[in-house]
């Protein structure tokens, strides 16, 4: 018997905005398996939805053996995982999640890759979900650049995703008011971090680092020192990762909540 649904929120975006044009971009393969193969070997059933209710896209920079440490068997195994596994190819819309009743959802998680700086940043049916999740106090948690999502739950998240890019800090803080997680300590892909993706991956500079924006929404943005170290950060019910190395340390901790949940229901 499953011990309960978990909703993985997935990202449609294939390319993301930076100075001068666009980049491809997408959801990483470690981020997104390594977490819910935990989730599922735990006794929980995964439900994997998108914005439209296609497949999330592979960055390609994420289909690599090091993001699994160098264990060749490791990245197979997520390879098979992401192709075959029913949780990840039924995929869901997130409407057709909301309209089924989010109260059938123990848990909700989203992995990153630079995609959901696009589309679930400023996606309403995204915010409706987290806000859900937020004033019931379920396990919430957010992945590298997945922590962006949480921008979503704001009135106004496409107006401050908009002021982000624009540079206009001080509006992005007014168009803020109303976020339900101001104040919670978090963690998210750090500055330092995002400028070796710039520098090796994009060969382009963002138009925002994701501790900034998170800090001018009103969050206690904590990131480690060294680069790509791990890194989870539990606030009451949201737990967030900074990197794509936190994915086991995040699984693990995510997992926890849950099985604590089911006990004080």
């Amino acid at each position: 018997m499953t011990k309960g649904r978990v909703l993985v929120i997935g990202s449609n975006a294939t390319r993301i905005e930076v100075q001068g044009g666009w980049r491809a971009t997408g959801q990483y393969l470690n981020e997104t398996v390594v977490p819910a193969m935990a989730i599922i070997e735990a006794g929980y059933d995964v439900v994997l939805a998108t914005p439209d209710g296609t497949r999330p896209h592979l960055d390609p920079a994420s289909d690599a053996v090091d993001h699994f440490g160098g264990d060749q068997d490791a990245y197979d195994r997520a390879k098979s995982f992401w192709a075959e596994h029913p949780a990840m190819t039924a995929v869901r819309t997130l409407r057709s999640v909301i309209d089924e009743g989010l109260d059938a959802y123990v848990g909700v998680f989203v992995p990153g890759g630079q995609a959901p700086v696009v589309d679930l940043m400023q996606d309403a049916e995204t915010g409706k979900i987290l806000r859900h999740f937020h004033d019931r106090a379920k396990p919430t948690a957010l992945l590298c650049h997945g922590p962006m999502a949480v921008v979503s739950a704001m009135p106004k998240a496409a107006e401050f995703r908009a002021a982000m890019i624009a540079g206009d800090v001080e509006k992005a803080r007014d168009l803020a008011k109303g976020w339900p997680y101001v104040g919670y300590r978090m963690t998210v892909f750090s500055a330092s971090e995002e400028k070796v993706v710039e520098d090796q991956i994009l060969q382009a500079r963002m138009h925002f680092d994701m501790p900034s924006a998170l800090t001018a929404a009103g969050g206690n943005v904590v990131t480690t020192d060294v680069d790509f170290a791990p890194n989870v950060i539990v606030d009451r019910e949201l737990i967030t990762g900074q990197n794509p190395r936190s994915d086991h340390p995040i699984a693990a901790t995510f997992v926890a909540a849950l099985d604590r949940s089911l006990v004080t229901a």
